[in-house]
């Protein structure tokens, strides 16, 4: 470990001085760690890209964590410089925006840093529940894998997409359609192994540095890199029956989402366990790369259903089950049913186990790595709406601005506040019930279609931003990117204070998670309180 950190000041001179001129060849002798830092050519590039394809910046070097103390270490070399260096934590690389990029620095690959032996649940007497401690850079697939072999176990709450981090989801919320009942990932964690912008191994919780662990949940990436996180678990289902019906009128569609998710504290027959939907305008099939759902032998079509204006909206919901459930599965499902007001005829069911439904977006991935169509650009914008304003969004952007093409699967749909706890970092509209709005599309750079263009994508993206200003939706942005330090601290709204002071304490040389471009180390923490 001392060697490396001579090599880490090393890096650090040279590249605060005269550049970077000694050759990598030269330095990689001297390093001695228990994972691995590289200075890679291959390594260095493929760390200066992110899923988004939209920015790219290089590091120094890649870091290859063998437990975390190399992790630690190598912060500790950052902060006790001169200058400092940027070190970003990486995870799966999904970011759509160039958030874990450190240009000039360290990227640590977290997900190529795994922890031996694997994990397994344990059982806390003092609060009646299961839980699993994980290295900060496992996938959530693993996880579930994990768990379900030791004890039929899985966490409680999810994203729709597995092959992400823990640490990267948790740093920024991670939400699906359990939501809306066990509330963000974010909210199910227990206690987490915090490396600090000093380079400081810290535990912390709700009882113990609750001030980091608040401000790390959510923190993207600002205050500290979670290297353990200690997951909720549940007892898991052995099948879910998967639903999907459709509606033209966003007015019934949007009360009827609301109402299912005011049933989260109701017994398990009276509720689904899990509610999503999305909007659909291309004309052409219904189904989505989000999905295998319906059979490509039997599509379905917008022109194959009344809709208004050529928009229609599919809500999607589960309920789970298992032996002992499923001969009252039928008769619980319709009875909620019962309770809706989607179009008659618009049912579609299919039952399928249930790693095989929280696993659903990685198969259409491999269908569309196939095809080359999934390293494309992706100009992704997540929006949280609120509830009140969902109705306004729907007549100025659905029906509006997209026009009748997407590019990609449009989600929509309600969650409750008050499963969100306001301790931590993220930022949520200031109501009750409030909208994710996902636009997950695209850019196809050879397509004779201008419309799926990066350029024609991200102007488009613009232009709901700008709608949303110009007729007051008070929306946030979910996995954020703004421009300016005042867009920044219009973000946060009455938490920008508190984020700052947060930076101040546990990143005071802003070395972390500069790719956000949310503090620069040039800036105080005196003018970030003052954005100009």
């Amino acid at each position: 470990m001392a060697q490396t950190l001579v090599l880490l000041f090393a890096i650090c001179r040279l590249m605060s001085t005269v550049g970077l001129t000694v050759e990598p060849a030269e330095l990689l002798p001297r390093l001695a760690v228990e994972g691995q830092l590289s200075l890679d050519p291959a390594e260095v590039a493929a760390a200066g890209a992110d899923f988004g394809g939209l920015a790219r910046a290089e590091p120094v070097a890649v870091m290859r964590p063998g437990s975390a103390g190399d992790v630690a270490g190598l912060v500790r070399a950052a902060y006790g410089s001169a200058r400092g260096f940027p070190v970003s934590a990486r995870g799966h690389g999904h970011c759509t925006g160039g958030q874990a990029l450190a240009p000039g620095g360290v990227v640590i690959e977290m997900s190529r840093g795994r922890l031996e032996p694997r994990p397994r649940p344990a059982y806390s007497p003092s609060t009646g529940e299961y839980y699993v401690d994980v290295w900060g850079g496992d996938l959530w697939i693993d996880v579930l894998n994990w768990t379900l072999a030791n004890g039929g176990l899985a966490p409680k709450s999810w994203t729709d997409y597995l092959y992400l981090s823990v640490g990267g989801t948790l740093s920024n919320a991670g939400i699906s359609g359990q939501a809306f009942h066990h509330g963000p990932q974010s909210s199910n964690v227990y206690e987490l192994d915090v490396v600090t912008g000093k380079g400081e191994l810290i535990t912390c919780s709700e009882e113990q540095n609750s001030e980091l662990f608040h401000g790390v949940l959510g923190g993207l990436g600002q205050f500290g890199i979670i290297t353990r996180a200690r997951i909720a678990l549940e007892q898991a289902p052995q099948r879910v029956r998967w639903i999907r019906v459709l509606y033209s009128d966003f007015g019934a569609f949007t009360r009827d989402q609301e109402h299912l998710i005011s049933l989260h504290g109701a017994l398990p027959s009276q509720r689904f366990d899990y509610v999503e939907g999305f909007v659909i305008v291309d004309e052409g099939l219904i189904n989505n790369w989000r999905s295998s759902f319906f059979s490509p032998k039997n599509p379905v079509k917008i022109s194959s259903v009344g809709s208004n204006g050529g928009v229609l909206y599919c809500l999607e919901m589960t309920k789970n089950y298992d032996d002992s459930t499923a001969d009252t599965i039928d008769e619980v499902v319709e009875a909620l049913l019962r309770q809706l007001s989607f179009i008659p005829a618009t049912v579609f069911t299919t039952d399928l186990p249930y790693v095989d439904f929280l696993d659903r977006v990685h198969k259409a991935e491999l269908r569309l790595r196939a095809k080359g169509l999934w390293e494309v650009p992706h100009p992704w914008l997540n929006l949280f709406v609120p509830a009140s304003r969902i109705a306004d969004f729907d007549r100025g952007v659905f029906r509006g601005i997209l026009g009748n093409r997407t590019s990609g699967p449009i989600l929509i749909y309600p969650m409750n506040k008050h499963k969100w706890d306001d301790r931590s970092s993220v930022v949520t509209p200031d109501e009750e019930v409030f909208y994710l709005v996902a636009f997950l599309r695209s850019a196809l750079s050879d397509s004779d279609d201008p419309t799926q263009s990066l350029e024609y994508l991200s102007q488009q993206n613009q232009k709901i931003l700008e709608f949303c200003d110009e007729v007051g939706i008070e929306m946030k942005q979910y996995l954020p990117h703004h421009p300016s330090r005042t867009e920044w601290a219009r973000h946060f709204g009455p938490k920008w204070a508190r984020f700052v002071r947060r930076k101040a304490q546990f990143d005071p040389k802003f070395i972390l998670g500069t790719g956000q471009g949310i503090f620069q180390p040039s800036s105080s923490p005196l003018s970030l309180l003052f954005p100009s």
